[in-house]
């Protein structure tokens, strides 16, 4: 759901959302989304004490960074029409938003292997395919809400997602 909805505020930012886009961000975050069980699986007891403080902190401050430039420059266009020729499908944003979307895969995957349950691959597929599928059509939902309701949905795309990076940062400190 995470990536659902970075992906409708990553349509609501784009406007036009074309198949290379689509496939881009989609492609990425079921990667990252496959990966990050598998790779803390592996990691299992070994990272755990490591990361368990601070993964929601770091989840909170990428997205808290990239909503909040999405918020910065929705009010700062407000004008302007485009985006500014900024692709979040592209580069760094690219990979801020897929780490970002998938460090609680991360958090599963060392859970698993800390409990040694068998046989990590066949959920991180489901995992990435189910992210893919979720991500595509957030993409383009997010481009119909932008076009029906302008670029001042740039600026609540924006407050989603810090918004979600508060929730996560919220429920791993009160649970």
């Amino acid at each position: 759901m995470d990536a659902f909805a970075v992906a409708t505020a990553t349509g609501i930012v784009l406007g036009t959302v074309s198949g290379r886009q689509t496939f881009r961000l989609a492609f990425h975050f079921g990667l990252f989304q496959f990966l990050m069980p598998v790779v803390g699986y592996l990691a299992g007891m070994t990272v755990e004490r490591y990361i368990t403080g601070y993964d929601h902190w770091l989840a909170f401050a990428l997205l808290g960074y990239i909503g909040g430039k999405m918020v910065h420059e929705g009010i700062r266009r407000e004008e302007e029409e485009g985006n500014g020729g900024k692709d979040p499908t592209r580069g760094m944003s690219l990979v801020v938003l897929s780490v970002a979307t998938s460090i609680d895969a991360l958090a599963v995957g060392i859970s698993l292997g800390v409990l040694h349950n068998e046989g990590i691959v066949y959920p991180g597929v489901v995992i990435g395919i189910v992210a893919c599928t979720f991500t595509a059509v957030g993409l383009h939902l997010g481009k119909r809400l932008g076009a029906v309701f302008g670029k001042r949905m740039e600026v609540l795309g924006g407050f989603v997602l810090v918004g979600i990076g508060v929730k996560i940062l919220f429920d791993h400190l009160s649970g």
